[in-house]
């Protein structure tokens, strides 16, 4: 299993439509969601942002999204659950977006740190989650798991830094989407420490990030 530790080693390095219009097949909005729609290069990945549970976390989020800030970053790491030696890679993990280092301008404050302890939220499949180094340094990286993933979940037990990542919302359409990212070419030699072999060649670019109507 990925200790946390390993994760918090890579986690902050490094539409052709504004919308996506409700439609029948996607559930409704929860009380307290706000929905917005990532358009990438693989197609749209909806998720339903939990301002209710993690103010502060959405909140930021939706300032990237409002301001327009993210659109043409790009999901630039795949991390795949370990396997024994020998075995294909696994068809869960996460995959990792943002700005990284190409648009450093762009970044706006860290914001405060809310643990899934605070929220109620949990690390499972299709997890929106914040990325980060020390409690309190996240900005605009952020992950989407594949498949549960609760060793990300806070853990106050836990030796050291136990605080976990900061879940703040949910896929409700597009995991196929987000499969294929996972799914995709890497390059055996980007990528510094954990994130070596993990970095998408060539990434997949976010066109677009909207609040969906």
């Amino acid at each position: 299993m990925m200790e946390r530790r390993d994760f918090l080693a890579g986690a902050a390095a490094l539409a052709a439509s504004p919308a996506l219009a409700q439609t029948p097949t996607l559930p409704p909005v929860a009380a307290g969601a706000t929905r917005i729609v990532l358009t990438t290069g693989l197609g749209p990945i909806v998720l339903d942002l939990r301002g209710d549970k993690a103010p502060i976390t959405t909140a930021n989020f939706l300032k990237y999204v409002d301001r327009k800030l993210l659109n043409g970053a790009q999901f630039y790491r795949a991390m795949h659950t370990p396997v024994a030696p020998g075995q294909p890679p696994a068809d869960t993990g996460l995959i990792q977006g943002g700005l990284s280092n190409n648009h450093a301008e762009r970044f706006l404050p860290p914001i405060a740190h809310e643990s899934t302890t605070q929220t109620g939220l949990r690390h499972k499949d299709g997890t929106i989650s914040l990325a980060r180094l020390a409690p309190g340094s996240a900005t605009a990286e952020f992950f989407i798991c594949i498949g549960d993933t609760p060793y990300l979940d806070a853990d106050p037990n836990a030796p050291g830094d136990n605080l976990g990542f900061a879940a703040f919302g949910q896929v409700v359409d597009g995991m196929d989407v987000v499969k294929k990212s996972l799914a995709a070419p890497t390059s055996p030699t980007k990528g510094e420490g954990v994130m070596k072999g993990q970095m998408l060649d060539p990434p997949v670019p976010i066109i677009t990030a909207a609040r969906a109507i």
